[in-house]
């Protein structure tokens, strides 16, 4: 007998027979008279049915199972339907984008069985008994074996000989098998298993179903290496373990008594150990961090990860150095609606290199929320560390803790309709060297804002009022002037006169500054006051018309622009610098009114600033495909306003501003900003960047920098396969495991002063991919201050799907931060679908 099919449907409340079904051979049913509530039997004999291709059969049987219960109802004892059944309204259809990823539990219950074989022999709801290409499906549950023997009460299923089960894209083949279906419990017989999330296979001598989510693996392995068709294949790397507890719930996995194994080596023996399933978040130890150099000694560095919520969790750490003692620390990070934070701490209870405690703290956290009266946000950025030596004694510490100012900020803001309103309190944490001390900058202990700005002025206008209050405090001895409580005001006034070819906005501005200071200036006064206005008047014009160039079309832009501003003199040199500095000379900051950041100084100007930019835009998309500017000021009188120690600006035409940006294509970036000085024919500072990124691991970036009489450096990062260099590809290894057919990457970043003639920064690295298995090994040289610098040499092995090995500090974060456009091997960015695993 060729494909015979047997469906099952498990009952429903209020039926008293299956809604639909085939008879097996063997079955007798008793004629009945059609009913509306009862699916119509149908005829008792032996089914000798013709060959019939199994898809054929398949969409026979799923179609007669969507008849409605009604049409069903009038079928004649041979099992057909009448002629006007199917005139019968069809059902009503509903539009998905997705399939149905996980089957509801509330619908696993109605689902139908399906079976069919070569043989099918059984009774109607009992039992049926599949010989030759057995098959059983259900929801997203596929068993085939040679023998199958499914009991419908019980529902389930016993399979043996060349047992497959497919279990929502996971599967599992062995020799024999005993399983409830739906529930998902029972038993596997030397079993071999294949994970669809992560692409993790291994062997087992039985394997347990607990339910739908959980299993047992015992004398099991564990790999992520894809299966080569040689016959001595071998995987590159394998966790043997004595039990391997699954769990696609919380998609992690657990070991005991468990081996690593590297190219036949065991190298790590674990007896307890938990694995991600997934890139799912859980809790558990991560792995550890070796280290070794002359300031620390061995250093050995054990995480623990704990996985507090979906928007909460925490890693401790506990660290070991032989040179210097223990070091305890870590980090709690914290998501909500309307805030998040992160928190962070180490102390280290006795440290032998300087005979002391030593620790360190940082805590951000940014949150905003409404109230009656408005809403209300809360920033706080805190850091703060044990000594003045800290910085260049934790090399591993976060790169905020490495830095020799830290700040501890506090900012409250309300804001409701027009106004808003803060208060801020700045204290900052200077780590003094006394080789190369810094002056501290300015705390603001506290400062004190509000702004006003109508929404509604009528007549077009644009209007403004910032009031501010500050008190400044820092050590008078290394800033050489006194403390002071400085307020300021500013009111503006402004009317944009707008068009689609073009725009003029006058503006008026009114700045009113007083100060109380602690000490007296040097002419003995203890207060000091500034009033000034200030005029300026901007104007641009867009002019547009289609062109081409080598062979694109582009909607082409010519955009000059007229900058006029004057502000009267004022002498201010009396007045000392608490948050001021010139601003720096771009293409943002050639367009305002002040050639200062800050309040202490407001410089006297009467200029004219003068500018035009082209731009080629794609006429479908508007991509800027090129951009190309320049920018000058004409000044009309001297600039007699300075910072202390600067002199007078006398000349009438500024340095010349260039920029150009151009991306011709995805692939391709160009970007350049030059200060040129017409009067010595040679460039201030230039800026000029250039990057090409023809693929997927594949990027190279060059920069020029230099900055006339201070510095002149190169900068170089990369990410390279170094196998395309002489004509291969640059996509991952995705076979082999120990059969060859890994590639090189070379991956780095050098920052080179020309100046000075030495290497500034450097990250050098390489990368080997192997199928299962990532190698880096990195060089990192960073410098820490004028005369200082740390090297590290960073290894790390990455077993994909199960943990990475790290040597020394993890090299892939220094990559992810030094190097530009890096990316990850092998960081999957979906999770695989069961269904393009169906079968």
């Amino acid at each position: 007998m060729d494909n015979p099919i047997l469906q099952i449907r498990p009952r429903l409340p209020g039926v008293g027979l299956p809604l639909t079904h085939l008879p097996p051979p063997t079955a007798h049913v008793p004629r009945r008279k059609p009913s509306t509530v009862q699916t119509p039997p149908l005829r008792t004999r032996r089914l000798r049915a013709a060959p019939v291709p199994r898809a054929l059969a398949y969409g026979v049987a799923l179609a007669w199972c969507g008849l409605p219960q009604a049409v069903l109802a009038q079928a004649d004892s041979s099992g057909a339907p009448p002629a006007s059944a199917w005139d019968a309204p069809a059902p009503a259809l509903r539009s998905s984008p997705l399939l149905q990823e996980k089957i509801p539990d509330a619908v696993r219950p109605q689902l139908p069985v399906f079976v069919s074989g070569d043989r099918v022999e059984g009774q109607t709801d009992l039992n049926a008994v599949i010989e030759g290409n057995a098959e059983l499906r259900r929801g997203d549950t596929v068993i085939r074996a040679d023998r199958l023997d499914y009991n419908v009460p019980q529902d389930l299923a016993k399979a043996n000989g060349n047992v497959r089960i497919n279990r929502a894209g996971n599967v599992y083949e062995g020799t024999a098998l005993e399983l409830r279906v739906d529930a998902f419990e029972g038993f596997f017989s030397d079993a071999r298993y294949k994970f669809l999330a992560n692409q993790a296979h291994g062997e087992a001598t039985r394997v347990d179903f607990i339910d739908r989510d959980r299993a047992v693996v015992y004398t099991a392995t564990y790999t992520t290496c894809q299966r080569g068709n040689e016959a001595s294949w071998e995987p590159d790397w394998v966790l043997r373990a004595g039990t391997i507890r699954i769990d696609n719930e919380e998609e992690v996995g657990t070991a005991e008594d468990a081996v690593l194994e590297f190219k036949g080596v065991p190298i790590l023996p674990v007896p307890y150990i938990t694995f991600p399933l997934s890139d799912k978040r859980k809790s558990g130890l991560l792995p550890p961090t070796i280290g070794l150099d002359s300031r620390d000694g061995l250093a050995y560095t054990q995480p623990y990860y704990w996985n507090i919520a979906p928007n909460r969790d925490a890693t401790l750490r506990a660290a070991l150095m032989t040179k210097r003692g223990a070091n305890l620390g870590g980090e709690f990070r914290y998501l909500e609606p309307t805030y998040s934070g992160k928190l962070s701490a180490d102390v280290m209870p006795s440290d032998r290199l300087r005979d002391r405690m030593r620790w360190s703290f940082s805590g951000q956290h940014q949150g905003a929320f409404p109230t009656p009266i408005g809403g209300v946000g809360l920033n706080l950025n805190v850091n703060r560390v044990s000594d003045d030596n800290y910085w260049r004694d934790f090399g591993r510490a976060s790169e905020v803790l490495r830095q020799r100012l830290l700040p501890g900020d506090a900012i409250l803001s309300w804001g409701g309709n027009d106004m808003s309103a803060s208060v801020r309190t700045l204290k900052w944490q200077t780590l003094q060297d006394v080789t190369a001390p810094i002056v501290p900058p300015y705390d603001r202990m506290p400062q004190l804002q509000w702004r006003y700005a109508p929404s509604q002025l009528g007549g077009g206008l644009d209007a403004t009022v910032e009031l501010d209050t500050t008190r400044f405090q820092a050590a008078r001895e290394l800033t050489g002037q006194p403390n002071a409580h400085r307020s300021y005001a500013m009111a503006q006034i402004s009317r944009p006169f707008l068009s689609p070819g073009g725009f003029i906005t006058p503006r008026l501005q009114l700045h009113a500054t007083q100060y109380q200071f602690d000490t007296p200036l040097s002419n003995g006064r203890r207060s000091a006051d500034r009033t000034l206005p200030t005029f300026s008047l901007d104007s641009g014009l867009v002019f547009e018309r289609d062109a081409a160039y080598f062979g694109r079309s582009f909607l082409q832009t010519l955009e000059p622009r007229a900058f006029y501003t004057y502000t009267p003199y004022r002498d201010q040199s009396m007045l000392p610098v608490y948050d001021t500095a010139a601003n720096d000379f771009n293409f943002a900051t050639i367009f305002t009114e002040n050639a200062y950041g800050g309040n202490d100084r407001l410089a006297d100007n009467n200029l004219l600033t003068l500018g035009v930019t082209t731009r080629l835009l794609d006429p479908s998309t508007g991509a800027e495909a090129a951009r190309f500017g320049i920018a000058q000021r004409v000044r009309f009188s001297d600039q007699k306003v300075t910072l202390p120690g600067a002199a007078p600006v006398s000349e009438r035409l500024s340095d010349l501003l260039l920029g150009a940006g151009i991306t011709w294509t995805p692939q391709w970036g160009f970007d350049s900003t030059v200060q040129y000085n017409p009067k010595t024919g040679r460039s201030i500072r230039s800026t000029i960047g250039a990057r090409y990124t023809p693929g997927n691991y594949r990027t190279v970036s060059a920069a020029y920098r230099l900055q006339r009489g201070t510095s002149e450096q190169i900068d170089i990062g990369w990410q390279w396969p170094l196998s395309a260099l002489w004509g291969g590809d640059a996509k991952p290894a995705t076979t082999g495991g120990g059969q060859g057919g890994g590639r090189w990457y070379t991956v780095g970043r050098l920052n080179y002063s020309l100046q000075d003639r030495k290497l500034v920064d450097t990250i050098v690295g390489l990368e080997y991919d192997s199928c299962c298995w990532i190698g880096r090994v990195v060089l990192e040289r960073l410098q820490s201050s004028v005369t200082t610098s740390n090297t590290r040499l960073l290894f790390q092995i990455e077993f994909v799907g199960f943990s990475r090995l790290s040597l020394g500090a993890s090299p892939l974060e220094a990559l992810k931060q030094h190097v530009p456009r890096y990316q990850t091997l092998r960081e999957q960015t979906s999770t695989p679908s069961r269904f393009s695993n169906y079968d």
